[in-house]
């Protein structure tokens, strides 16, 4: 009989992990209508990647932990980079660092409790 406990950790289950996921689409697609400098671009084509990269991560293997933190990383670099690169003047590129960057934060730090109880369930049916 399946638990709730069980449910949680299948692979490309957890909520959390698909908003990452789009929140990365969404900062590479963000390129095509928002103002942008080389910095800007730079930041958002990169920091997009490595989220859709860590947010599949996370949805493969529901009981890493570091995929969490990585997602939340990524949202911290994120936030700072429009001051960091220099594109902190144009509004809607610095503006969606910003929102992204937060969002990536939230939803990585939401994630944490599922995916430490995950690989403890993964850990304990190691032994």
């Amino acid at each position: 009989m399946a638990t709730k406990a069980n449910a949680q950790v299948r692979p490309w289950n957890r909520w959390q992990d698909w908003v990452a996921l789009l929140l990365g689409v969404y900062l590479l697609l963000a390129t095509l209508w928002t103002r942008t400098s080389g910095g800007a671009v730079s930041a958002m084509l990169v920091l997009g990647v490595l989220l859709v990269l860590s947010a599949v991560w996370s949805l493969v293997m529901p009981g890493s932990m570091t995929s969490e933190y990585a997602h939340m990383v990524l949202g911290v670099l994120l936030f700072l980079s429009p001051w960091v690169l220099g594109f902190a003047g144009l509004a809607g590129a610095a503006w969606t660092c910003w929102v992204v960057g937060v969002l990536a934060v939230a939803v990585g730090a939401a994630a944490l409790p599922e995916a430490g109880a995950a690989h403890g369930s993964a850990a304990a049916a190691a032994r």
